[in-house]
């Protein structure tokens, strides 16, 4: 057996949960100590207690001392069989032969007790049935309930039982399985929605690691490449003895490098959520150390201003991702035009696009990167397209993004 995996609720102290772990055993989870193995033999043997009727029975001396000796040496054997197959059964490895050889024991033993012995022993049939129950595959459960239920028919006729204990024992052996294949499939169920929870949780927590790399990416690709400008003009400055002006570059750096660090903490703690006109004013200083312009009509930042969040955080991201590339890929780009229009669908939805394009030598045949990517699935959560390729003429790079006009409104007064 496995240690125990020790789980406590909140509002508990550690050594509590460690012991409450120790007994619980929650339907369709594994056993994972021994002591959790103690306890649900404990409960499954309580359900022998039904052997009562053919235990008075021998204590009633109506058999003789051979009688007696082989019905006890019965019950014995079967309670021994049944505690094995609840053993095995809770052990993560099953063995199905032993299983076979164990639930066929104890269908022998309640034939031979009960022709032996008489009627009283019929109640083993009863066990025995749940027992076939808890190792029949489902597709022939059935069809084995229905066979106990006619052997246990049988040996009642055999014996010369009465019809009511024929039938009574007949149909509380059927209905006993019927019952218990019911609780197999039902902890069966329960297995597979704790595995899928489990699975939905691991996704989550995928998915969360996904949205973190990609803000990461986006807000230090843009950051450092900045910075690498920054530190490249300070040092042509320092060479050509400008020390204000590498002053000014230098800080320059500590200010970006200070959002830097500000930006990743909220985006660690999931709160960074970009807008257009933040964006816009970056994106103009980021350009202009790159020594490109930065072409935008001043009302773009109010286009869409009923625009909702996330919609507009991700033409936020495509306004961040655009101007980065151009900063680190837009070799011998001057110019750098930023516009905004409305589009209207087949479908009758209605699409804000954001156009960013360049004048530079264009992306050539590399292949799309990390950003790039991380940006379309972005405007994918949010029902949005991207769209790059070579500017007008085949010059320069253009970046695309659409999203669909939902607009939010505003809260009706109390």
């Amino acid at each position: 057996m496995s240690s125990t995996r020790h789980t406590h609720r909140p509002d508990e102290p550690p050594e509590v949960g460690v012991a409450r772990a120790s007994f619980l055993n929650v339907p369709g989870s594994p056993i994972e100590s021994r002591r959790q193995l103690l306890v649900k033999v404990a409960w499954m043997t309580l359900w022998m207690l039904y052997l009562a009727y053919p235990a008075s029975d021998l204590l009633h001396g109506r058999h003789g001392t051979a009688g007696t000796a082989f019905g006890w040496c019965c019950l014995a054997t079967f309670m021994v069989a049944y505690v094995l197959l609840v053993i095995f059964r809770s052990q993560a490895g099953m063995r199905p032969r032993a299983c076979l050889v164990i639930v066929t024991t104890m269908i022998g033993l309640a034939v031979a007790a009960s022709v032996v012995l008489g009627g009283a022993f019929l109640t083993l049939f009863i066990y025995a049935s749940v027992c076939v129950a808890i190792i029949a595959p489902a597709r022939y459960a059935l069809h084995a309930l229905v066979a106990m239920a006619a052997l246990t028919a049988a040996v009642g006729a055999g014996i010369g039982a009465g019809a009511d204990d024929i039938s009574t024992f007949a149909l509380s052996a059927f209905l006993s399985g019927v019952a218990m294949t019911g609780l197999q499939r039902l902890v069966a169920t329960m297995k597979e929605l704790r595995e899928a929870r489990a699975a939905v949780a691991h996704l989550a927590a995928s998915e969360e690691r996904l949205r973190l790399a990609r803000d990461l990416h986006d807000l230090l690709g843009h950051s450092l490449s900045l910075i690498t400008l920054k530190s490249e003009l300070a040092g042509r400055f320092m060479d050509a003895g400008k020390d204000e002006a590498a002053r000014a570059q230098v800080a320059d750096i500590e200010q970006v490098a200070r959002q830097s660090l500000i930006d990743v903490r909220e985006a660690v703690t999931g709160f960074r959520r970009p807008t257009l006109p933040v964006e816009l004013a970056a994106a103009r200083t980021a350009l202009g150390t790159a020594q490109v312009r930065l072409e935008a009509a001043p009302e773009l930042v109010d286009s869409w201003p009923s625009l909702a969040d996330e919609e507009s955080g991700a033409l936020a991201w495509a306004l961040r991702e655009a101007v980065t590339n151009v900063v680190r890929h837009g070799e011998g780009a001057t110019v750098c035009t930023v516009t905004a229009d409305e589009r209207w669908e087949a479908n009758g939805e209605r699409y804000a696009v954001l156009e960013i394009t360049d004048n530079g030598r264009g992306p050539g045949k590399s292949q799309p990167g990390n950003g790039l990517s991380g940006l379309e699935e972005r405007l994918a959560l949010v029902g949005g397209r991207l769209e790059t390729g070579p500017g007008e003429r085949g010059k320069g790079f253009r970046l695309r993004a659409s999203v669909p006009l939902r607009t939010v409104s505003a809260p009706n007064p109390l």
